[in-house]
């Protein structure tokens, strides 16, 4: 009790002194604390980013192991040989699909089909006929005129979640089971369709199949080049009407590509392991969108590590000062120091209220610093959040315009995009965990500066001290 009134006495006395120390102080928590709250902020970006880009993982060709007896002196047979695994290999079925997913690594799926068809009653978006390889191509294949694709669920429709798709007219179909479908404005253009008409489709056994327009979409498309879009010839509908007429039609060709939303990214490898245990053909392999997640939030992992390198220099500086500044106090009070050690005062005791004092300037400045820290660390990290709320807006508004502008897909959240819209301040970012971080490193600080400092207390003699003073 003695030493701690002692120290508050010293603490009085020497107003100007310990001022000094606590403005010092008070800098330097202003800085960690604003470091905390960015550093804060960043973390939590990039775990909301983590959120956002689910793990996908899909199945490619694996070009290596297709390529690997390719024998340059003989093209042509390795050519068809090439051919025929590419056939076997990308020859997926909702089966294998289900099968795939039947994992516990796998946390939901989609996929999308594709196939082939001809139509009587539709002109195809090409070229003029003049074209020699346009009528080759035509020759070799006389059911490629139209792509009927076919899509699982919303989340699959990536061309309107990315924008490469967005709806003119009409509304997307809200039921995956019914006969509803989407076409390109090029192909409705030169046939003279509208929303509500129906259109008939055969395939290879000349069957005949029906589609009702829900939609109209139009691609964006930065080919300048040819005069129809890639998707000018495509007709867009559920994966159920495709599963129907394969049902039809046994013998019809699909092209299945799946998407397997994984639990996380450490269970890629156990994935891919598994899935060749069930039966995965050799030339087939999963790949992910690790590496673009990882550039996704390669922005604010360098403003994390921006922060925490500003931290660390903070840290050091600060402890640099405080213990110049100790030493030069401890020299400047030897005198009192020598009489506290002459009545019979212990190092021990001298020592300790020395740290005392200082604790209790740092007590102090720390809090008054962690105020105004707070206040402008606010603006700090809420202007690191600004252009990301703003661009995630306008990525789920694109979105919901790229659907038909349906209120359906008002609360709708698709894979690949963040709903952070609840983000419109961080009036919390400097919450009790930062507090408490920056009491634990400021008091630390103070502590290591202070107790390095009063080491040189030891070695002071109390007898040589006065006969210096006198």
């Amino acid at each position: 009790m003695y030493i701690l009134k002692n120290a508050i006495t010293s603490i009085t006395r020497n107003k100007g002194r310990n001022l000094l120390i606590g403005l010092i102080i008070m800098v330097i928590s202003v800085a960690v604390t604003v470091t905390l709250a960015i550093n804060n902020t960043a973390t939590s970006l990039i775990k909301d980013y983590k959120d956002k880009y689910q793990v996908e993982a899909s199945i490619t060709v694996n070009r290596e192991n297709m390529m690997k007896d390719f024998n340059p002196n003989d093209r042509e047979n390795s050519k068809n040989d090439m051919k025929d695994k590419f056939n076997l290999a990308s020859s997926l079925t909702e089966t294998d699909i289900k099968n795939y997913a039947d994992s516990k690594y796998v946390k939901s799926y989609y996929y999308t089909s594709s196939v082939k068809v001809n139509s009587n009653d539709l002109e195809k978006a090409e070229m003029s006929s003049n074209n020699d390889m346009s009528e080759r191509k035509k020759d070799e294949d006389d059911y490629s005129s139209f792509e009927i694709k076919g899509y699982s669920s919303y989340d699959a429709m990536n061309e309107f979640i990315s924008g490469s798709y967005k709806i003119t007219d009409g509304e997307m179909f809200t039921d995956f089971t019914s006969n509803n479908c989407l076409i390109n404005s090029e192909l409705a253009t030169i046939n003279n369709l509208k929303v509500g008409d129906t259109i008939t489709f055969t395939d290879d056994n000349n069957n005949t199949y029906q589609l009702v327009i829900s939609a109209i979409y139009e691609e964006n498309s930065s080919d300048s080049k040819s005069m129809f879009s890639s998707s000018a010839n495509t007709i867009i509908t559920s994966s159920n009407f495709i599963n129907k007429m394969s049902t039809t039609n046994s013998e019809l060709k699909l092209s299945v590509n799946p998407i397997f939303i994984l639990t996380s990214k450490d269970v890629v490898d156990k994935f891919s392991s598994e899935l060749t245990s069930k039966g995965l053909d050799e030339n087939l392999m999963v790949t992910t969108n690790l590496e673009s997640i990882d550039e996704s939030v390669s922005t604010i992992s360098n403003v994390k590590t921006f922060a925490v390198t500003f931290l660390v220099i903070t840290l050091i500086i600060g402890a640099a000062v405080l213990l110049i500044i100790n030493m030069i106090n401890i020299r400047e009070r030897k005198y009192e120091i020598g009489v506290l050690r002459t009545i019979g005062m212990k190092k021990t005791k001298v020592c300790l209220q020395f740290i005392l004092e200082l604790l209790i300037v740092a007590l102090a400045s720390l809090l008054l610093g962690a105020g105004i820290g707070s206040f402008v660390s606010v603006p700090f990290s809420n202007k690191l959040l600004e252009n990301e709320i703003a661009t995630s807006k306008n990525e789920n508004n694109n979105i919901r315009e790229n659907f038909g502008k349906n209120d359906k897909f008002n609360d709708k959240k698709f894979n690949g995009v963040a709903n952070v819209e609840a983000f419109d301040s961080i009036n919390a970012t400097v919450d009790v965990k930062v507090l408490l971080e920056l009491l634990a490193l400021g008091l630390s600080l103070t502590l290591i500066s202070s107790i390095s400092a009063t080491v040189s207390i030891q070695k002071f003699s109390p007898l040589t001290i006065l006969k210096e003073r006198s």
